[in-house]
């Protein structure tokens, strides 16, 4: 739990391996790319983000880690530190694929709201009109001995804020979480048997913790979000990510599972192992409550939940294209997915009427799918107001910065207590010198 919280508030080998690389790297124009002072970047400052990365390697603190940063829609720096599997002295490349968790939170909520922009929905629609299940949903708050009837349904902005009175079943240690661990419900991150469709009908039979829109409460809502854009487009949820963003994008090594020519490009997942610094996580491996399966719950074969808030694989190219298509308002390299208008209503707070939660962290609130920096001084790091962006359970993390024209993204494999990304921040703000 403690380490869930502190990580989302702190929010030359390859070139001998070059023929090797150049048949593996995907059959796509790279990004724009630029020398990092034409966008006023000083490559003298970073050389310290990349002495800042290999002092965690070092440290036995990660196998490997990639960054890139992007700036004025230039990729100036894309950086592949330590190793993509340490036992078998891998090196870490900047195609390596890692694990992006809750980093797929962000890619669900804009496939929401293209549906939105198409006349498919509402943001004020309650999610029963897609998966009737919901209904009757029952409230159990605090130490309450009985659920009551909630005082009104879900809508799809409660989901895409957190304010639906979900919770994960690891981040719960009450009832309610009690009760999604002992019926089964599944957090994304571990195999299961069940369809999209059955899990989240199995979710919205248990009791929320807080009443709909009074609360934030990180949750399972965005796995939800998943099931509504397969209702709303008549598609299987993976199916419209795959035709409706990715493709679009280019985003060809972006998907919930990996076949078996790209498993050699996957990063080894870490865990703290005492005074020997890391070690391989097992598979499946229990953590208090939480449970993962950095292995098995990413094979094609008998994939059958595809998990909104939780189930991608993506490259630090790949996600940063992605980043690019909402700094430049919805578009990039012809393909536009939404309009700005849509992109800023997105990337406002949504929940400045609420308390202040650990998960975001001071300063900061949350928009439609991001984290919005409202107030960069209480953030206690560098960075500028608006920022917006999110973090994964595995260390990974991505921002966009408006005011600075800027992309950055951070790939790691540690659990519990990575502390790459709270680093990695100042990092890139200080190498800006324009």
């Amino acid at each position: 739990m403690t380490t869930i919280r502190s990580a989302f508030r702190t929010l030359v080998l390859i070139a001998l391996a070059g023929l090797v690389v150049s048949a593996q790297q995907p059959a796509v124009a790279p990004p724009a790319a630029a020398t990092p002072a034409s966008v006023g970047v000083s490559a003298e400052r970073l050389a310290r983000l990349h002495a800042g990365m290999q002092g965690f390697i070092d440290r036995k603190e990660a196998g490997g880690i990639v960054t890139l940063i992007a700036r004025d829609g230039k990729v100036v720096d894309v950086h592949a530190s330590g190793f993509q599997d340490v036992a078998a002295k891998t090196p870490m490349r900047t195609d390596t694929m890692f694990r992006i968790a809750s980093m797929t939170k962000p890619v669900t909520s804009i496939a929401l709201m293209m549906l939105y922009e198409e006349g498919k929905l509402l943001l004020t629609d309650p999610v029963s009109k897609f998966i009737p299940a919901f209904k009757s949903s029952r409230v159990l708050e605090g130490a309450a001995e009985a659920p009551v009837p909630a005082r009104r349904g879900i809508n799809l902005r409660d989901l895409l804020s957190h304010r639906s009175g979900l919770t994960y079943g690891f981040l719960n240690g009450g009832p309610v979480g009690g009760g999604y661990r002992k019926n089964g419900v599944t957090d994304g991150l571990t195999v299961t048997s069940m369809t999209l469709a059955e899990a989240i009908d199995k979710l919205a039979a248990e009791p929320l913790i807080s009443q709909p829109g009074a609360a934030w409460n990180y949750s399972l809502s965005t796995d939800v979000l998943g099931r509504v854009v397969e209702v709303a487009s008549g598609q299987p949820f993976q199916v419209f990510l795959r035709e409706r963003i990715f493709k679009p994008l280019r985003m060809v090594d972006t998907d919930f599972a990996v076949p078996d020519a790209k498993w050699s490009r996957m990063a080894t997942v870490y865990s703290p192992d005492g005074a020997a610094g890391i070690r391989p996580m097992t598979d499946p491996e229990s953590f208090g409550n939480t449970v993962m399966s950095p292995m098995a719950s990413y094979k094609a074969e008998g994939k059958t939940y595809y998990s909104g808030g939780a189930g991608l694989v993506s490259t630090a190219r790949d996600y940063a294209r992605f980043g690019q298509m909402l700094l430049n308002g919805g578009v990039l390299d012809g393909a536009r997915l939404l309009s700005p208008k849509t992109v800023e209503l997105m990337t406002i707070s949504h929940t400045a009427d609420l308390p202040a939660s650990g998960l975001i962290g001071n300063g900061a609130q949350f928009g439609l799918g991001f984290r919005v920096v409202t107030d960069v001084g209480a953030t206690q790091t560098l960075g500028s107001n608006g920022i917006y962006g999110w973090s994964g359970i595995y260390g990974t993390v991505f921002w966009v910065d408006p005011k600075e024209r800027l992309v950055a993204v951070m790939l790691v494999q540690r659990y519990p207590g990575s502390a790459v990304a709270g680093a990695f921040q100042p990092l890139v703000y200080q190498s800006l010198v324009k």
